[in-house]
């Protein structure tokens, strides 16, 4: 016992000697990229595809479970893909002109989300909103950081709120066809499904009533 925990404890001195190795920080970077791509992709989309496939999609449990298998294994893939050939990308850039300039991030990144997200799919377009709604925040705020735009004197959120509830809702009621298909789930289920029942059972307790 004692033999075998020296020999494990020589194993690991090696291996954290060569991962803290500067020769090989580039290849390191690329593979713990890759896998914290696949954790962070499980964690974000395996509990919300539970909620949603079991509020929304119809089916037997079996084919609830591939569909949420499926989902978690194409954003954890589709992450730990991009994060990869993101950092491959800036590397060789940075390595082409001798350091790194801002513009290399832009590009590696259009280069990767074309090859990685450039499929129109359930998954991608989920992600590809949630980054829309981010930058356009961000690049507001790069707008005010330089002058471009003014920095407002009041509190703009309640009017950027009522501004996003009032435009979906308008959508959704007159050009629904427009939206994504998980949000039109999301607002029939909230405001239409609440306007009908039969009885107090479907009225509180369950959604709909079983044929």
């Amino acid at each position: 016992h004692l033999n075998n925990k020296m020999a494990d404890n020589y194993w690991i001195q090696t291996a954290n000697a060569l991962v803290q190795d500067s020769r090989f920080k580039l290849l390191f970077s690329i593979i713990k990229g890759f896998r914290n791509g696949v954790v962070y992709g499980c964690k974000i989309r395996f509990p919300h595809s539970i909620v949603m496939t079991f509020l929304f999609h119809p089916g037997s449990f079996t084919e609830k479970i591939k569909v949420i298998l499926q989902a978690t294994f194409q954003h954890a893939r589709n992450l730990a893909f991009f994060s990869t050939l993101y950092r491959i990308l800036t590397s060789v850039l940075t390595l082409l002109f001798g350091r790194r300039s801002k513009w290399h991030a832009f590009v590696a990144a259009f280069c990767s989300g074309y090859l990685v997200f450039g499929e129109e799919n359930k998954v991608n377009s989920q992600i590809c909103l949630y980054l829309l709604s981010r930058i356009t925040f961000g690049f507001t705020r790069v707008a005010m950081k330089k002058g471009i735009l003014p920095t407002p004197s009041f509190n703009t959120f309640p009017w950027y709120a009522a501004l996003m509830w009032g435009c979906v809702l308008w959508l959704f009621e007159y050009e629904r066809e427009t939206l994504q298909p998980s949000l039109q789930s999301s607002m029939t289920y909230l405001y239409e499904d609440s306007q009908t029942w039969h009885s107090i059972w479907d009225l509180l307790v369950v959604n709909e009533l079983e044929e």
